[in-house]
């Protein structure tokens, strides 16, 4: 896949693929298709760089890390996702609730299991895990912060991961409010940092939610390996994407943003706690089969997560 400088230029899936900001959509009505939110969404190419550097470092935010089995702590990696040097003006500060949110307990996972609302994640079909250099094996993100796709997206990882790991400097951002989906409410991995005993995990956020004269700001770029894995399995250059490594990959939004419209991101939050509310059973049912896809390739570990009736039922369902 061909890069410019400033990262892919993606086509559109309700938008014609050209270098201007999607203009505003309706979205009073539900989905008519469950996998409209699979189809594809934009990357603009940005005409401006990034803005200048600057020295302070967001506040430390952690997501605590569930079960205390495995390795121990000096075991993990530190991954940094993005360049925290770099300033981003699209994001703000997590609050320490939204944050500790993110640690959804295991009772209510199960309790939401794998909702048939939520789209699973594909097999690839591919034989070998794919590694991070380091061994473990490497879960990828690419997506943009302007997308309201992604904005979806990302909440449901982060929960997942957190089964595994901890993250710290996640911020707070919202889609494009000019897009479908206006204005979602979601976090950023831009500038953030994970660590885990079980796996990697790398993100690229492309671009801000920031335009100049119809575009976006630039922020990162896929690595060659990156684009590799995105030729392969999401030649049509669509995101969100996410690759589990090499084993399972999910193109697009597992369920649809709508759910999450008009919400701040602490009632976003609040609601992930209760399983029976439209937000968990979207947000946690994807974060369940994600985490299922993961302890396929970890081997079952944590064994608190990997042993869990309701993951290993999903990962049934994953052809596992």
């Amino acid at each position: 896949m061909s890069k410019s400088p400033t990262g892919p230029s993606r086509s559109a899936h309700s938008h014609s693929k050209n270098q201007s900001a999607p203009k505003n959509q309706s979205t009073s009505t539900a989905d008519p298709h469950r996998d409209r939110f699979r189809t594809r969404h934009p990357v603009l190419t940005a005409l401006v760089p990034v803005l200048v550097v600057v020295t302070a470092i967001a506040t430390l935010v952690v997501v605590k890390l569930a079960g205390n089995s495995g390795p121990s702590a000096a075991a993990s990696s530190h991954l940094t996702t993005g360049s925290s040097a770099t300033a981003d003006p699209g994001t703000t500060a997590l609050s320490p609730a939204v944050v500790a949110a993110l640690s959804v307990p295991a009772a209510t996972l199960d309790a939401v299991g794998s909702p048939g609302s939520v789209l699973l994640p594909t097999k690839t079909g591919s034989g070998a895990v794919g590694r991070a250099a380091d061994g473990k094996p490497l879960i990828t993100y690419v997506g943009a912060e302007y997308c309201p796709y992604c904005a979806a997206e990302r909440w449901s990882l982060a929960v997942a991961l957190s089964r595994f790991g901890t993250f710290s400097n996640l911020s707070g951002t919202h889609s494009s409010d000019t897009d479908v989906y206006p204005d979602t409410q979601t976090l950023s991995f831009y500038g953030s940092t994970y660590s885990s005993p079980y796996v990697d995990f790398q993100a690229v956020e492309e671009a801000t939610n920031q335009r100049v004269g119809g575009t976006y700001h630039a922020l990162q770029t896929p690595t060659a390996a990156q684009s590799a894995l995105i030729a392969k399995d999401d030649p049509q250059g669509s995101i969100p994407f996410l690759d589990i490594a090499n084993r399972y990959v999910i193109i697009g939004a597992s369920f649809s943003p709508q759910v999450l419209q008009g919400l701040s991101r602490s009632q976003i939050a609040a609601q992930l706690q209760n399983p029976t509310s439209a937000v968990a059973q979207a947000i946690d049912g994807a974060a369940n089969d994600i985490t299922a896809a993961i302890t396929t390739v970890t081997g079952n570990q944590p064994g608190s997560v990997g042993n869990s009736a309701a993951i290993a039922a999903i990962a049934q369902k994953l052809g596992a």
